[in-house]
């Protein structure tokens, strides 16, 4: 009886610590995700007001990234 209670509670221990683990790198990576998302939103705005302002060096911009057709 106490051998199976025993056992229980290991299982418990190590299961709370993979939970851990597991959502500890899942909330990273989804920290990480919304970080990239957000620079690529300031990145995005800060091209649309170039776009705007001077259509020319948004077109300079655009063939720098995705390379001459």
């Amino acid at each position: 009886m106490f051998r199976t209670l025993f056992g229980f509670a290991v299982l418990a221990v190590v299961g709370i610590f993979l939970l851990k683990v597991v959502f500890g790198l899942f909330g990273f990576a989804l920290a990480l995700f919304i970080r990239l998302l957000i620079w690529a939103a300031f990145g995005f705005c800060i091209y649309l007001v170039i776009k705007i302002l001077s259509p020319s060096t948004a077109g300079k911009i655009r063939e720098t990234v995705t390379g001459k057709p």
